[in-house]
């Protein structure tokens, strides 16, 4: 004899209010470990096709996982060399470049008090106590803590990677042995479009970074704005934040060029980074990224602003591919496909579900 237990509503909407709780709580608490593993997890998806192409001609795999950890390591070493060498060049000029914001400052102070009938004095005390209550929000001992996290999960992100690569096989065994065989066609079907989101998203959004990391040098460089290669490759990596990750990159072009060109030039760059935005949102973005990664706009920016709530900037950075994952888990669960359908970029044009219809239905049952 089998007794059915039937949840009432409110104490489902309560259970799942719990867990989200729950797991954010943990996420946010867990930052410093979870981070690095998911990190490394999605780096070791991406560079597991090179380790698998490397065995196919008899290689070790341990001999197979460290040629493609070097390579990596190289080209890696070099982005950051290219760099350093552009932030040496900002860092010698850096006092002059404060002493010019400094005056565009006191001139903006001016022209604002005129503007506004406001006393200059006003207005710079105002500007002073925001600048006190910034370097006390600053708090250096957190910063310098902040670092150091920052070196030792870099540190370990290698080994990382290295671990779950050489395990992988362990791993996969350890996913299957967590569910019964009738299920194992649908959590390898999930297994498989991970893998292919992760490696096709980052191969794509890698490629787009690369592009707009280009046209962003070689128009600055025409522009003769200073620091072109550091802006490009900044503006390019801040472009994989949907969104939010725009307005940050011409803000940072258009201050760059007010402190190091006439403020017309202010005018050009905004100009210059709507063209490029315009090419990548409606034609790099669609052929590249978008055809990988099926997520709509709005619940894009909403992650974004939720993985910086809990992770900060790692957070939001990962958030887009977590999602993408989340959905492949739901389109594959009967129960939760309304929300795999709720995250996706399909918009249909007629709803089944609509209100006319039930407020007709009512009036002629009145009537």
């Amino acid at each position: 004899m089998s007794i059915s237990f039937k949840i009432p509503f409110y104490a489902k909407i309560a259970l799942i209010f719990i867990s989200c709780y729950a797991l954010i709580f943990t996420m946010n608490i867990g930052q410093e470990i979870i981070i690095p593993i998911v990190y490394a997890l999605i780096i070791a998806i991406l560079l597991n096709p090179l380790v698998n192409f490397f065995m196919r001609f008899r290689i070790n795999k341990l001999f197979s996982i460290s040629i493609v950890m070097l390579f990596t390591t190289i080209i890696l070493f070099g982005i950051i060399y290219l760099v350093s060498t552009q932030l040496s060049s900002f860092y010698e000029k850096y006092p002059i470049l404060v002493e010019k914001f400094n005056t565009k400052t006191n001139e903006f102070i001016h022209w604002f008090s005129v503007k506004f009938n406001i006393k200059d004095s006003t207005v710079n005390s105002w500007i002073t106590d925001t600048k006190k209550e910034s370097i006390k929000n600053f708090k250096i001992g957190e910063r310098l803590t902040d670092v150091g996290h920052l070196i030792v999960n870099g540190l370990l992100l290698p080994v990382y990677i290295f671990m779950i690569l050489y395990y992988k096989s362990l791993l996969l065994e350890f996913i299957s042995k967590l569910f019964r065989m009738e299920h194992h066609e649908a959590v390898i079907e999930v297994l498989v479009n991970t893998k292919k989101i992760i490696q096709s998203y980052l191969s794509g959004l890698f490629i787009e970074m690369l592009i707009i990391a280009v046209m962003n040098t070689a128009g600055l460089f025409i522009l003769g704005i200073e620091y072109a290669i550091i802006l490009g490759i900044i503006s390019a990596v801040l472009n994989i934040i949907p969104y939010l990750g725009g307005i940050i990159g011409v803000v940072i072009f258009m201050l760059v060029a007010l402190l190091t060109k006439e403020p017309i030039y202010m005018v050009y760059v905004a100009i210059l980074y709507s063209v490029i935005q315009f090419i990548d949102n409606n034609y790099i973005i669609p052929k590249v990224v978008s055809s990988r990664v099926k997520i709509n706009a709005l619940v894009s920016v909403i992650v974004v602003l939720i993985g910086g709530a809990i992770w900060g900037i790692p957070g939001m950075f990962l958030s887009i591919p977590l999602t993408a994952i989340v959905k492949v888990i739901f389109d594959h669960i009967d129960s939760l496909k309304p929300w795999g359908f709720l995250l996706g970029n399909i918009v249909p044009t007629s709803s089944k579900f609509s209100f006319r219809k039930i407020i007709s239905k009512k009036v002629t049952l009145k009537i």
